[in-house]
């Protein structure tokens, strides 16, 4: 399988990056080396303020968060766990005393209440998580012989704002396979951007420590558990980055190319030197000790659609070409089936409609521009369909999602004699954010991104060797700005457009695990906008009561699509 896959691959040609515009440092600078000045507390801060500055320096990781350890008292100083993942606050927070009943009876004891809104957590992998509600972590100070107040009891873990976090930490992109093994699937991280000359290494930890944990039993890697590093990953004297793999076992050419994708992909923010993979010791193929970006295949071209499909839309029952206006071939564009909603496979190749009828939605799939085939699936109402990619290069898609009755996660595969039979997919652990109205998989097919009772949800998709399908460790993104959300889609493998009815954030863009979020221009849009359709390399279209209107980026006013029509227009892109 990995041969032939590796076959198909090398007709792609070689990139210097893939499709993807690459993370930049949290900050948007580079990553610094820190520093190991360390100031001191205020001379006489009250207690209030030393639990502030204690915030305010957790950030800080150099010489083992040695900034915010001064704040501690010498006993708290070598035994507070650090080590974990900072939790991330919002940049205003409060410092105020407990209730006086609350208070030590003692008094050179204080308690301050550390209060703020919480944004995430960082993982022990790197990944975030974002959290909802208010924070909350009482502080015990004590004052110390010299007349300093000092933290006795900190929290386990650091705590850190939202813009100290920024300024210390650095965005990476891990790359893991889907489980076909057509396309990387990126995995964004952050790793503490103190010291420049660790973060290689640390980028090759995580690598071989697999992917995080939505993406887990989603992806598959060319590293398996038996992978290691012999000896450290540093600098040679002739310039190049050794990465010294052990443990990879007897491993053929092809396969050994598509580690060698993975990892110097992997690298190609943290390092502009050539990677020297070796294993045991040895080049990692012969005759090849060094690589760069460019002497891998991009391998994400199959997660995009081609640059010859211009998308298209729905409207009067009608599918129509977003380019040129005109109807589809076929029944489907002549509206003869009342075309509620349609999805186009990546491929182009490939059409699944949601027809009105007298007795609820039905599901017809097929070729695009000829008739197509009614699903034997009964229900009161249907989401926009959404496909996954082909198994391999050159293959059609043969998989199409949707959502019955705003609860029921079904796939409709094509089988052997033709038809196509539908199966539920696990979604039970979706249940909990409300009624699905859209769900859209991501077009490497790894992810899917769910609007379910007005927020925005996205999960792992894990395929099992039984031909089972799970929807795993979904989680709200930005779930005290992002509400009342009516679209989403994919606009890059790991970037999201969505369209709320909110007048202050009509259409916003958010890294899959919704760690930020950039709203787009308001100017010129109709409120409220209805829906939003986003591909690699294309315009992101809204739709609102005046029309179609699109723009390419956050930042850019939204200007009419050239077949603009009215607010019942839908417009979509293929996948």
């Amino acid at each position: 399988m990995v041969a032939a896959c590796w076959v198909l691959f090398v007709g792609v040609g070689c990139a210097t990056v893939p499709e993807e515009s690459l993370p930049q440092p949290v900050t948007g600078g580079e990553p610094g080396q820190g520093s190991s000045d360390v100031d001191p507390p205020q001379q006489n801060a009250s207690p209030r303020d030393v639990v502030r500055g204690f915030v305010d320096s957790s950030g800080a990781t150099v010489n083992n968060h040695a900034a915010a350890r001064v704040y501690l008292d010498s006993g708290s100083q070598s035994t507070w766990k650090s080590d974990d993942g900072p939790v991330i606050i919002e940049d205003t927070f409060s410092t105020v005393p407990a209730p006086e009943a609350a208070q030590p009876k003692d008094p050179n004891e204080r308690i301050i209440m550390l209060r703020g809104r919480n944004v995430g957590r960082l993982a022990a992998d790197g990944s975030f998580s974002p959290s909802i509600g208010p924070y909350e972590q009482p502080m015990k100070l004590r004052r110390q012989r010299n007349g300093q107040w000092r933290i006795v009891r900190p929290p386990d873990g650091t705590v850190t704002t939202f813009s100290k976090f920024n300024a210390n930490y650095f965005g990476v992109r891990l790359y893991f396979f889907d489980p076909d093994i057509n396309v990387l699937v990126p995995d964004l991280r952050y790793v503490s951007a103190s010291r420049r000359a660790d973060l290689p290494r640390r980028v090759i930890d995580l690598l071989l420590d697999g992917p995080s944990d939505m993406l887990s039993g989603a992806v598959t890697s060319m590293l398996d558990d038996n992978a290691a590093t012999s000896t450290n990953v540093t600098d040679t004297a002739d310039g190049a980055l050794a990465v010294p793999l052990t443990g990879l076992g007897e491993l053929n050419e092809p396969t050994k190319k598509l580690l060698a994708a993975q990892v110097v992909l992997s690298l190609q923010t943290v390092t502009t030197s050539r990677i020297r993979l070796l294993s045991d010791g040895a080049p990692l193929i012969e005759g090849q000790p060094d690589w760069r970006t460019g002497d891998v295949p991009s391998l994400s071209s199959a997660a995009a659609p081609a640059p010859n499909l211009p998308g298209l839309m729905t409207d009067d029952g009608q599918v129509l070409s977003m380019s040129t206006g005109s109807p589809v071939p076929g029944p489907a564009g002549t509206g003869a089936y009342q075309v509620e909603s349609a999805a186009q496979s990546i491929d182009g190749g490939r059409l699944a409609v949601v027809q009105r009828s007298g007795s609820g939605p039905r599901l017809r799939i097929g070729e695009l521009g000829d008739s197509l085939q009614q699903v034997d699936l009964p229900a009161r109402s249907m989401t926009r369909p959404t496909w996954r990619p082909a198994l391999s290069s050159g293959e059609k898609s043969t998989e199409v999602w949707t959502v019955v009755n705003g609860r029921q996660v079904v796939r409709v595969g094509e089988q052997a004699n033709g038809t196509w039979a539908s199966s539920l997919v696990n979604a039970t652990d979706l249940n909990a954010f409300g009624p699905i109205t859209e769900l859209r998989l991501s077009r490497d097919g790894t992810r899917v991104a769910v609007v379910a009772g007005g927020k925005l949800v996205v999960a792992g998709v894990v395929r099992d060797d039984q031909g089972g399908v799970t929807l795993r460790a979904p989680r709200q993104l930005q779930p005290d700005k992002l509400k009342q959300v009516v679209g989403v889609d994919w606009l890059r493998q790991d970037t999201l457009v969505a369209a709320t009815s909110l007048s202050s954030l009509p259409v916003v863009k958010l890294p899959v695990d919704g760690l930020r979020l950039d709203a787009f221009d308001a100017s010129n849009l109709t409120l409220p906008v209805e829906g939003v359709t986003a591909a690699p390399g294309r315009h992101v279209v809204a739709v609102d009561h005046g029309g179609m209107s699109m723009a390419s980026d956050v930042g850019e006013v939204w200007r009419p699509h050239p077949q603009t029509r009215g607010a019942d227009a839908r417009p979509f892109f293929p996948g």
